[in-house]
């Protein structure tokens, strides 16, 4: 077991799910900032399967943060390969001077084949999708630095280039990684300042729902990678899961209903109680497994889907800042 060497204090995002109008979108966001979130997050999709219409995220989250005081906006995750690393660079600092100093990226490398299908842009193997993920990281912190930057790689060539403005955070806003493959996992390690743990993206451009990628073992291996990648700076790495937690009276009641829910045998109930990415039960519950959770892996940072922001708020009440 992988054991953090750094006790982070909680904080919780908002995953704007539901915001696909201009008052759902500062809606949510006034009342995520209300219940005490740290981040209002959007993803970063153009088609309506799986996760339903959504807003273009950074648009959108200028409107978040120009609606709110205190409250963080993000995305979770943007695909690096649907914009340049230049033009995003410009996006991201110019997010950042807006909100004040409220902007953090989420970035992958990519992963839903029929979305590069339906949009006619070629979905590499995956090995090529990271080694582009992997120059962009040295293009943007290189481009939010304030420096001209020049830049010979074998993905981008940059000559000479700077932004304007300067992202208000220094060196830049904080950047999040989403991973699940080792590779993926070890880079996020090394260059990321949060990293969100992901089930395993497959070869034919889907997410896997195996039980197997979101058991205890598997988590704690995937923590390992993290810190293999980050090496002396694991301490100052934030661990981040998007959860739904499921608010229940009875524990073995809505695992078994979890369980069936999934597809999984009723014999993997015991594994799925003890699965990192799962709550479930009553707050004071969710809330101890949190704790537990923080202490045996070190995920800190935990993101719940908007539906779910109202019933949540007693947790992040008890835990925020702890």
């Amino acid at each position: 077991m992988t054991t953090p060497t750094t006790i982070r204090p909680f904080r919780f995002g908002v995953l704007g799910e539901r915001a696909t109008t201009t008052e759902a979108l500062t809606g949510t966001a006034r009342r995520a900032e209300e219940l005490g979130y740290s981040t209002f997050l959007l993803r970063d999709h153009f088609i309506r399967e799986p996760f339903g219409d959504q807003l273009a995220p950074m648009v959108a989250l200028t409107a978040a943060a120009l609606a709110t005081r205190t409250l963080r906006v993000g995305t979770v995750v943007l695909a690096n390969d649907y914009r340049h690393p230049v033009m995003l660079a410009k996006e991201v600092a110019t997010l950042d001077v807006l909100s004040g100093g409220r902007f953090e990226l989420g970035l992958g490398a990519g992963w839903l084949r029929e979305e590069y299908d339906r949009a006619g842009m070629p979905f590499d193997p995956a090995g090529r999708r990271v080694d582009r993920l992997e120059e962009s990281l040295l293009v943007l912190k290189g481009m939010l630095s304030g420096e001209p930057l020049d830049f010979d790689g074998k993905q981008y060539t940059i000559t000479s280039l700077s932004t304007f403005p300067t992202p208000h955070q220094r060196p830049h806003p904080p950047i999040q990684i989403g991973a699940g493959s080792r590779r993926m996992l070890r880079l996020a390690g090394r260059e990321a300042d949060t990293v969100g743990v992901l089930p395993r993206a497959l070869a034919e451009g889907t997410i896997s729902e195996e039980l197997s990628e979101r058991t205890a073992e598997t988590i704690a291996g995937k923590v390992a990678a993290i810190r293999e990648g980050a090496g002396r700076r694991f301490g100052d790495v934030e661990l981040s899961m998007v959860v739904s937690p499921v608010i229940a009276d009875d524990v073995a009641e809505a695992a078994l209903r979890y369980t069936e829910a999934h597809g999984w045998p009723e014999a993997a109930v015991p594994e799925v109680l003890d699965m990192p990415p799962v709550f479930l039960g009553p707050i004071e519950h969710i809330a101890e497994r949190m704790h537990d959770r923080r202490a045996r892996f070190g995920f800190s940072y935990y993101i719940v889907p908007d539906a779910l922001m109202e019933d949540f708020a007693p947790v992040v009440a008890s835990l925020s800042g702890r």
